[in-house]
């Protein structure tokens, strides 16, 4: 059975949708069969593998309204072994309707849980809100992905964010876990990326990748072309660094990784 991830921080800007697509990709290319889920109305991941928004079919809307099986709504991306379940503007509006539906916490977790069989990794790209579609990602996850940057606010909100966690899993989903924090926008000449990871790991303790992500010109570029960062510059300290996330990940989960 597939492993579902929620890469989440309400905070925006942190390198949440970098760290969804390119961790996937990564992922995918080292042999596992990943499905990422875009549920950001935004729809920057989905974009960001090459795929356009103003042409689709269906979404992840229709998955979570019910309207359309999960099954439906995947597109296989270009790049290996990586599929998308796109988002669209119409999940904007997604958080009033689902205020009227009932179960609409578990919605999200009853539509991929026919999928899930599928795919080894299911990542969830989550809105920067901690709002019912955050709540619905949550309850379908197994474990929870935390990027945060290496900036003086880093922490803030943090405390809010795990008090989501916490509640949804004494309400909803008590196998609930953290997966990990990744640390994005890394700049080691800084004496304040040090006290930030220091902090970090304090809040975190045990959970922090030894990876991290650093501030990378190709990584800003990629997602303009459609691409994760390994198909844009596949000798980029981003694609490297990506890369090494995905194996500590990959090890993380019992799995050697085969590139």
């Amino acid at each position: 059975m597939g492993k579902t991830i929620a890469v989440v921080n309400q905070k925006g800007g942190v390198g949440k949708t970098t760290t969804a697509v390119n961790l996937a990709a990564a992922i995918g290319a080292m042999g596992q069969r990943v499905l990422l889920a875009d549920i950001d109305p935004q729809g920057n991941a989905t974009s960001g593998v090459g795929i356009n928004k103003k042409q689709l079919q269906s979404s992840s809307y229709e998955v979570i309204a019910g309207s359309v099986p999960a099954a439906e709504a995947v597109q296989q991306t270009a790049f290996q072994n990586l599929w998308i379940l796109p988002s669209s503007m119409n999940l904007a509006g997604a958080e009033l309707e689902l205020v009227e539906l009932q179960k609409r916490e578990t919605r999200l977790k009853t539509a991929l849980s026919l999928i899930k069989d599928d795919y080894d990794y299911i990542l969830m790209d989550c809105p920067p809100a901690l709002g019912l579609i955050t709540i619905n990602a949550l309850c379908a996850a197994d474990t929870v992905l935390v990027p945060i940057q290496c900036e003086y606010y880093a922490l803030e909100g943090l405390s809010q964010l795990m008090n989501t966690v916490r509640q949804v899993k004494r309400l909803y989903n008590p196998l609930i876990d953290i997966e990990g924090v990744v640390l994005t926008m890394f700049d080691g000449r800084l004496n304040l990326t040090q006290q930030v990871v220091d902090e970090v790991k304090r809040f975190f303790p045990r959970r922090v990748y030894s990876s991290v992500i650093p501030r990378n010109v190709r990584l800003s570029e990629a997602p303009s072309y459609g691409k994760p960062v390994m198909y844009y510059d596949a000798g980029s300290r981003g694609t490297l660094s990506y890369q090494d996330l995905a194996r500590e990940f990959l090890a993380n989960n019992g799995i050697l990784a085969e590139a």
